[in-house]
């Protein structure tokens, strides 16, 4: 008893001494039953070669579970700020991902930001992992947040063009891998965000540090792929938000691969413009994207080397509210470039590409609570092969990609 209430004087006068300081804990639980289907298609033919060709039709897999993160991402954190005088706060943010439909993730990382920043007249300088600069485009101009069956085609395809070069290290049941990608969010960032009182203008620059250890002289440098600049990442973002309109540009480089004797350097360079306007009845989306994955060379090849992969995205959107309630809808496009030699002596392949239409309605039980339901469809043309989710497609034996369906029914709570 005597420990009890020594412990409680205790917290008591330290209540007294942080009064200037918050520490709020925070998180989303979101459930969903989610199904997901995906169908290939042989389109060969009967020729003058093979005229005896028997068409196999189509192959179909699918799945229904239930799953986590179709409204808001599942997530757990803490965020406080300390008021230092002068105008001056110091704040830290840890926000870890859990999948709530298995318990399998909990808190064993906080892989979603962990960051500690100083902020004040000037701005904010934010260190950690963070979300990139390039990334917010895709989904805050999108109506599904990037979340769900619904998730727009130019994140999905641009997040896959966008994973670091080499073997993803082992995964740890239950522990989220952060060293595969810099497309989402990047470790090891320096930020800087410009203060909030400049009439509706906004922006922010990054750079996150490769922590590549350096030779000298460089010939000691091991013989191992993506050892030297694998993993850095800069990028800036600024846009406009006053009233209905918000628009916003974004730019960044991230480096994916390295050979130190080759002499290469391979990147993926990010560029979007995204804009929403609310009318009051109907809020509109819009966003334009361009990502490119670039072999940079110190000695260019007699042969031109690897040509750049590129992909250009577009997306419209709608969000309309009725009562309680709010519908979304969406409609995005994306095409793939490779940049491959025209043969005028054969059939050149077209550019693969496909387009994604997502509906969707949201319920508000109260302002932490939600039901809601979305379908989508993602149509493959020419060897592309995006999924709402699930499975992949069936490629092997003569099968293409070609379509795939989706459907979210789920509640979210916020706490």
């Amino acid at each position: 008893m005597k420990k009890s209430l020594v412990a409680l004087a205790a917290l008591a006068v330290a209540g007294v001494a942080s009064a200037q300081s918050s520490v709020t804990l925070f998180g989303v639980v979101d459930a969903s039953i989610s199904g997901y289907s995906s169908t290939s298609r042989d389109l060969n033919q009967a020729t003058l070669l093979n005229p005896f060709y028997l068409n196999q039709g189509s192959r179909k897999v699918s799945r229904t579970e239930l799953a986590n993160s179709g409204y808001n991402s599942s997530r757990l954190g803490f965020r406080g700020t300390e008021d230092l005088g002068g105008g001056l706060a110091a704040s830290f943010w840890l926000e870890a991902p859990i999948s709530n439909d298995d318990g399998q993730t909990g808190i064993s990382t906080f892989a979603r930001r962990s960051t500690v920043s100083l902020s004040g007249g000037f701005g904010e300088v934010r260190l950690g992992r963070d979300y990139t600069a390039t990334f917010w485009n895709d989904t805050v101009f999108d109506p599904f947040g990037t979340n769900g069956v619904g998730t727009n085609l130019i994140f999905s395809a641009s997040n896959g063009l966008g994973a670091f070069n080499g073997t993803a290290p082992t995964p740890v049941p239950g522990v989220p891998n952060v060293s595969t990608s810099n497309y989402v969010r990047a470790s090891n960032v320096v930020g800087y965000f410009l203060p909030p009182n400049l009439g509706g203008f906004y922006g922010q620059v990054q750079y996150g540090f490769a922590e590549k250890t350096k030779y000298s002289p460089g010939l000691s440098t091991p013989d191992v792929a993506n050892n030297s600049r694998q993993g850095r990442y800069v990028g800036g973002r600024f846009g406009y938000a006053n009233g209905p309109l918000d628009v916003a540009l974004a730019y960044g480089s991230s480096t994916v691969g390295d050979q130190y004797y080759v002499g290469t350097t391979t990147k993926v360079n990010t560029l979007n413009l995204g804009a929403s306007y609310d009318f009051g009845p109907v809020k509109l989306f819009g966003e334009l994207s361009k990502v490119k994955n670039k072999v940079d060379y110190e000695v260019t090849p007699l042969a031109g080397g690897r040509p750049d992969v590129d992909v250009t995205g577009y997306l419209l959107g709608a969000t309309v509210p009725v009562g309680a309630g709010l519908i979304r809808a969406s409609w995005s496009h994306v095409k793939y470039d490779q940049n491959l030699p025209v043969n005028p002596f054969a059939l050149n392949p077209g550019d693969p590409k496909a387009n994604k239409l997502a509906l969707g309605y949201v319920h508000n039980l109260s302002k932490r609570t939600a039901l809601y339901a979305t379908v989508a469809r993602v149509s493959n043309k020419n060897g592309a092969a995006l999924t709402v989710g699930g499975a992949s497609f069936v490629t092997t034996g003569g099968f293409t990609p070609r379509s795939s369906t989706g459907y979210d029914f789920g509640i979210r709570h916020a706490f």
